[in-house]
C-alpha cells in the first residue's frame, strides 16, 4: 500500500536512499504526485505536489510517451494514439524540439534541496526555449486542447463537438493540434483529428506532463466543460499559458462571492445574495429576504448541489450537501426569484469587445437548469427594452472580466427587470445549438480570437432570421429506478435534439417528438394534477382547449374540483398515498390515478408540483411521475411546457412536413449572408 511504500516522516527520508528506483516504483503503482506528498507529510494542496514534481524531475522520473498498438503486433502502429507511462525506458515518438520544462511553485529546480544535477538533467533545462513571441513560432509548437473527459450528466457531447471545432480551426489557420482526452466515445478522441492526441488523464500532473513534453505555446481550457475550465488556475500557477480569458479573470466569475461583488461595483442587478459563513447567518438571510432562497456552490458542472429552500430545514439540509461537495470553494445564498424568465446569452469576445452573440430564452420559468430547459432561438417573447438591457449588461461583464474566448451568461427577466444569475468564461452546451441554427461556428471564432489571430465578426441579425429552433431536453429515467422524473436547478437530462421550424410552436412539437415524447390519443385520459392555484389558473384555458379537441380529462381531487367550478367536463380521480395504493376512494368511489396508469387508462400525465410545500402533494406526486415514467407515459412537469403543448395541438402542430436544414438556410433574409 501507499502507506507501507512511505513509511518514512518526509519526502528527503523518502528519496535517502536509491532515489530513483523509490519515486519511479510508486509512479508506476499509479500514485499522483499529490498523493506522495499527502502521505510523506509534504505541504497540503500545490505547495505539496510541486515539491514532489520537483524532486521526481530532478531525479529523472518522467513519463515517456508510448503509441497503442492498433495493429495487434501485426505491424508497426503508425496511428496517433498516445499515452504516458513510466512502465517504459524510452519514447515511441521523438520528443518535440520545443520539450521545455516549468518551475515548480516559488522557486526553479535547483532550489530543492538534495536534488542531484545529472548531466542529462542539466541539458533538459537548458534546452527550455524563450515563449513563443510570433504567430508562427506558435503555430510550430502547437497549441493544447483539453476535452470534456467521461461523459457525464452535465458534460456530454455538446462540449466534444466545441473541441472537436477549435482543433480543426487550429489546423486550417496552420497551428499543430495537441488534443487531450480519455473518452473513447468521443469524436476528438479519433486519430485523425489532431497532430497530436494524448489519451490521458484531465489532471494537473498530467497536463503538465504534456504541456512540457510538447513545449505547447498554449492552453485551451474553455472548451470542454467546467473539468478544464477549473484547471485553469493551477496551471497558471505553475507557469503554463491559458489561451484566451485569464486564470485569473475565470477565478473571478467562478467564484460566486467575486463576482457578485463585482456586479454590485458596476452596479448591475442581481438577487439578494450573501456568503455562506455559518447555517446560522444562512438562515438568518433567508428570512430577511423571504423564503424561497437558492443555495449555489462555486466552480460546479450542471448545477451540482444547487437547491432551491422553501424552507428552514431544507436550507439547512441542502447547506450541507453544497459544503460536501463545494469543497473550501464559496457557497453563495440568493433570493430565487418565482415566475421569472430566465435568458441565455452566448457570445465570442476578443479582449473585452463582443464580436458575435445570441439571445436564447427558456420556455420555462427560471428554475429549470439551462442544460434540462425547453430553449428557443431566437428569442420569441422577449421585450425590446429586455434585450436591450440584456446587451448592456453582457458588453459590461466582457469588458470587465477581458474576456477573449467564449462566455455564457445566464439572465432573468420579470416586468421588463433584468438581473444576471451567473456568468460562465467558457463554452456552453448550448454553442452547438447556437452555431447551427445560425448557420456559423461561434467556437471557430473563439479559436482565432484566443490564438491571436485577427478576428472578423459573422453578419448574423437575430431579428432577421426568417425560422425558429427549438432545444428539448432528453432524460433516462427509465433507466434510473427510484430517480424522481422532475426539473430543478441541478441538471438531470443526459441528451438533448433541436428541431427547426417555421414558427416556435412548430418547431417545439417537432422537439418535443424527436426527444421521444409521445402525443396523447383521445381514446385515453390526459391526467391533470396542478398542485398550486396558481398554475391551475395558468392552465385553464389550456384544460378548455384540450376538452375542446376532444381529449378526455381526469385529475386529482383539488384539480378536478378546480376546473369542474369552472364549468369544465372532468373525471375525478384518487391521489395515491404510497406505491400500492389502487384502491378507490371510500367516500367518492373515484378510481385510483395509480391504477388508472398502470391499467392502461392514461394517455399523457401532467403533474406540476412546483410552488407548494404540503408534503401529501409532493409525496402523491412522485409516485404518479413515477408511474408514468415506468409504464411508458408521456409526463409533463412544467406548466409553461404543457400550456405550450396544448396550443401546440390546437393549431394542428401535431402534423407537420418535415424539411431539412438546408431548407431554412436559404430562406430569404435581409443584411446577412456568409
Amino acid at each position: 500500500t501507499m502507506r507501507h511504500a512511505c513509511r518514512e516522516k518526509s519526502l528527503d527520508e523518502l528519496v535517502s536512499k536509491n532515489p530513483f528506483d523509490r519515486l519511479r516504483t510508486l509512479k508506476m503503482a499509479g500514485f499522483s504526485d499529490r498523493q506522495i506528498a499527502r502521505y510523506c507529510n509534504a505541504p497540503d494542496g500545490a505547495m505539496g505536489e510541486s515539491r514532489v514534481r520537483t524532486l521526481r524531475k530532478a531525479y529523472g522520473v518522467v513519463p515517456v510517451v508510448k503509441q497503442i498498438d492498433t495493429l495487434a503486433a501485426e505491424f508497426p502502429a503508425q496511428t496517433n494514439y498516445l499515452y504516458m507511462t513510466y512502465s517504459g525506458d524510452s519514447d515511441d515518438i521523438p520528443e518535440s524540439a520545443y520539450t521545455t520544462h516549468l518551475a515548480p511553485l516559488g522557486g526553479d529546480l535547483s532550489s530543492e534541496a538534495g536534488a542531484p544535477r545529472s548531466p542529462s538533467v542539466v541539458a533538459f533545462e537548458q534546452r527550455k526555449p524563450v515563449a513563443a513571441h510570433t504567430i508562427e513560432d506558435a503555430k510550430e509548437r502547437g497549441v493544447m486542447v483539453l476535452g470534456c473527459g467521461a461523459y457525464c450528466i452535465g458534460s456530454s457531447v455538446e462540449f466534444d463537438w466545441c473541441a472537436v471545432s477549435a482543433a480543426r480551426q487550429l489546423r486550417r489557420d496552420g497551428f499543430k493540434s495537441i488534443i487531450v482526452n480519455y473518452n473513447p466515445e468521443t469524436v476528438s478522441t479519433d486519430y485523425d483529428e489532431s497532430d497530436r492526441l494524448y489519451f490521458e488523464e484531465l489532471t494537473l500532473e498530467r497536463v503538465l506532463d504534456i504541456y512540457e513534453r510538447e513545449g505547447a505555446s498554449g492552453i485551451v481550457v474553455s472548451v470542454g466543460g467546467q473539468i478544464p475550465n477549473n484547471l485553469a488556475g493551477p496551471l497558471t500557477d505553475f507557469g503554463a499559458k491559458i489561451l484566451g480569458t485569464s486564470a485569473r479573470d475565470i477565478e473571478r466569475a467562478e467564484d460566486r462571492r467575486q463576482f457578485s461583488d463585482m456586479l454590485d461595483g458596476m452596479g448591475l442587478q442581481q438577487p439578494a445574495w450573501s456568503v455562506l459563513k455559518n447555517k446560522d447567518d444562512a438562515i438568518q438571510f433567508a428570512r430577511d429576504v423571504g423564503f424561497p432562497v437558492l443555495v449555489r456552490p462555486s466552480f460546479v458542472l450542471s448545477g451540482a448541489a444547487m437547491r432551491v429552500a422553501a424552507d428552514e430545514t431544507q436550507l439547512r439540509n441542502f447547506l450541507g450537501l453544497a459544503t460536501e461537495v463545494g469543497n473550501d470553494k464559496p457557497i453563495v445564498v440568493t433570493k430565487f426569484i418565482l415566475n421569472a424568465k430566465e435568458i441565455e446569452f452566448d457570445a465570442v469576445a476578443n479582449k473585452g469587445t463582443i464580436l458575435n452573440y445570441a439571445i436564447g430564452e427558456h420556455l420555462e420559468n427560471a428554475g429549470v437548469h439551462s442544460g434540462d430547459a425547453t430553449v428557443v432561438l431566437p428569442a420569441q417573447k422577449l421585450m425590446t427594452n429586455t434585450i436591450r438591457q440584456v446587451k448592456r449588461y453582457a458588453s459590461m461583464i466582457a469588458s470587465a472580466l477581458e474576456i477573449t474566448g467564449p462566455f455564457n451568461i445566464q439572465f432573468m427577466a420579470k416586468d421588463n427587470y433584468v438581473q444576471v444569475i451567473e456568468c460562465n468564461l467558457r463554452a456552453s452546451r448550448t454553442f452547438p445549438f447556437v452555431s447551427k441554427t445560425l448557420n456559423h461556428n461561434f467556437i471557430s471564432l473563439a479559436t482565432m480570437a484566443m490564438c491571436g489571430l485577427k478576428v472578423q465578426p459573422y453578419r448574423i441579425s437575430l431579428l432577421d432570421i426568417d425560422y425558429v429552433c427549438v432545444k428539448a431536453p432528453m432524460f433516462s429515467f427509465t433507466r434510473l429506478r427510484g430517480a424522481d422524473p422532475t426539473l430543478g436547478v441541478e441538471m438531470a437530462s443526459t441528451g438533448e435534439v433541436a428541431c427547426f421550424g417555421d414558427s416556435e410552436h412548430e418547431a417545439f412539437m417537432q422537439a418535443m417528438m424527436a426527444a421521444k415524447f409521445r402525443l396523447p390519443s383521445k381514446d385515453k385520459f390526459i391526467l391533470l394534477s396542478i398542485a398550486s392555484e396558481n398554475f391551475r389558473e395558468q392552465f385553464k384555458w389550456s384544460a378548455m382547449t384540450l376538452h375542446k379537441l376532444g381529449y378526455k380529462l381526469c385529475g386529482t381531487p383539488g384539480t378536478a374540483a378546480f376546473y369542474k367550478s369552472k364549468g369544465l367536463d372532468i373525471v375525478a380521480v384518487k391521489k395515491p398515498t404510497d406505491e400500492e395504493d389502487e384502491g378507490v376512494c371510500e367516500e367518492t368511489g373515484a378510481p385510483s390515478a395509480l391504477k388508472e396508469i398502470r391499467s392502461g387508462h392514461v394517455t399523457m400525465v401532467i403533474n406540476v408540483s412546483e410552488d407548494t410545500t404540503r408534503r401529501d402533494e409532493i409525496t402523491a406526486g412522485y409516485i404518479m411521475r413515477r408511474a408514468a415514467v415506468d409504464f411508458d407515459i408521456s409526463l409533463v412537469t412544467n406548466i409553461k411546457c404543457a400550456i405550450e403543448i396544448a396550443e401546440c395541438l390546437d393549431r394542428g402542430m401535431d402534423k407537420f412536413k418535415v424539411k431539412h436544414i438546408g431548407e431554412f438556410y436559404k430562406l430569404p433574409m435581409i443584411g446577412w449572408r456568409k
